[in-house]
């Protein structure tokens, strides 16, 4: 283990098979590279506890896995991440989903004849409970941005305005292209995961916002600007991609939310995200529509949101 202030160890490269199936998930399945890292990370944590037992993922039999599996869920646990086994339930089904793809490619390419996560049980899920803030609180936020003043302060106006009209992935968001934007700020056409586009509409306060903003863009670039910044809607001077990342507007949204006096802890990206939704579904919209502006694949994934209302009106009848 390197001691503080070393360099890190280099990480241990992995088994061909593996690399071939993250490079197929871009390639021909067209997922986005976000979720290629994902599965790295996931299928690298196999492969180090393998190697620690003299064993190889291209060999490994169900035994192996199910015994990762249970130190997995130790290691999970001991972290006691909200102290309610939801994230080592969580990590080990994300585990499983990802060695059965892999296991499933390496069959399918002949490198084995068995597929050892057959035999595999996924743990029982706990249903997560969207957090979702109040239409008074969104409005809160968007207000308390607008009094601070400057660019800064405009810029975070439209990225909230875009969010909570369009409830955008946070990675869409940041990384939208100057040339999503449609005619006179009326849509936004969002390039999806899985190559799949869908037409985003904005709000009459978003496409205020985003005139307001538009004013402002250059603020955030140089003057001797590459084409590569200048591409992005929200790019920024400092990041290797030349937009906004995820994880400054996140300290962005805390930062605000401290301003609001709203608890930090309720207000990030993914808040917003459902906060659309379910106010959305509350003032009568239809969830088919609903899918098609959250980008979901399955409507099953959006059904959440109504079964949160559900619950929630059961809850105000006592």
């Amino acid at each position: 283990m390197a001691r503080p202030g070393r360099p890190k160890l280099p990480k241990a490269p992995l088994p061909g098979t593996v690399n071939a199936f993250l490079d197929k998930l871009v390639t021909e399945r067209g997922a986005a590279l976000n979720t290629r890292f994902a599965y790295e990370r996931d299928l690298a944590d196999v492969c180090a506890y393998l190697r620690r037992h003299n064993k190889d993922i291209n060999t490994a039999t169900t035994q192996d896995l199910k015994n990762y599996l249970g130190e997995l869920a130790d290691r999970a646990n001991a972290k006691g991440k909200g102290g309610d086994g939801k994230t080592a339930v969580r990590t080990i089904a994300r585990r499983i989903s990802a060695l059965r793809q892999f296991f499933d490619f390496v069959v399918g390419e002949g490198k084995r004849s068995d597929d050892p996560t057959i035999a595999l049980e996924s743990p029982k899920q706990v249903r997560n409970t969207p957090q979702i803030l109040s239409e008074d609180e969104v409005s809160l936020l968007i207000n308390t941005a607008q009094k601070m003043g400057g660019p800064e302060s405009v810029r975070l106006v439209a990225l909230l305005e875009i969010l909570y009209a369009t409830g955008l992935r946070v990675s869409e968001l940041v990384g939208l292209p100057l040339s999503a934007i449609g005619p006179e700020n009326r849509y936004l056409t969002i390039a999806g995961s899985g190559g799949r586009q869908r037409v985003a509409p904005l709000s009459e306060p978003a496409q205020k916002a985003m005139k307001n903003y538009m004013d402002v863009r250059s603020r955030f670039l140089t003057a001797d600007v590459d084409n590569a910044k200048a591409k992005w809607l929200f790019p920024t001077r400092t990041s290797e991609s030349g937009h906004m990342t995820r994880q400054r507007f996140a300290q962005l949204l805390r930062d605000l939310s401290q301003e609001a006096n709203l608890d930090p802890r309720r207000v990030n990206p993914n808040t917003l995200r459902h906060s659309f939704a379910v106010h959305l579904l509350r003032h009568g919209a239809d969830l088919r529509s609903v899918q098609k502006m959250l980008g979901h694949a399955d409507i099953l994934t959006t059904q959440i949101y109504t079964q949160f209302i559900e619950e929630e009106k059961k809850e105000a009848k006592g």
